[in-house]
């Protein structure tokens, strides 16, 4: 199911020319109706699930299904942003309400390590390029007998 904005809870991040949702998904789904001043997904079809439109909503108006991976089916999920942590509250169809905490895995603006001294050797060795900095080797497969 894609992303979907609760218009009750919606303020159109106080009316700027962008909300937060539009800025963030990499899909540029999400737009601002000009005349209500709220967020809404002009092509639901198409949206990934990527979570970022919800994760970023100051007001926690967009909501997305959970990954059955960790939400069983009829359960809702909530992240909140926090500044070192996103935290996320899971409540199940039975009432129960769970929450767990997952660092924050961005790296700031401009920090990000681009391996600038750090050169493959071999294209075609079958090793990352980290792996063979850090001395990996690939085993041969034995022969069988």
């Amino acid at each position: 199911m894609p992303s979907f904005v609760i218009a009750e809870k919606c303020d159109g991040c106080k009316g700027g020319d962008k909300t937060a949702c539009m800025y963030i998904c990499p899909n540029d789904l999400m737009v601002l109706e000009p005349n209500e001043m709220k967020a809404y997904n002009q092509e639901p079809d198409q949206c990934w699930e990527c979570y970022s439109c919800v994760k970023i909503c100051p007001t926690q108006a967009i909501e997305v299904r959970g990954y059955s991976d960790f939400v069983p089916m009829g359960a809702s999920v909530v992240p909140m942003l926090g500044t070192e942590d996103i935290m996320w509250t899971c409540k199940f169809r039975n009432g129960v309400v769970k929450r767990f905490k997952f660092p924050i895995r961005t790296t700031p603006e401009g920090e990000a390590n681009d391996y600038a001294d750090l050169k493959g050797k071999d294209l075609y060795s079958g090793l990352l390029s980290t792996q063979e900095a850090d001395g990996y080797v690939l085993v041969a497969p034995t022969e069988l007998a």
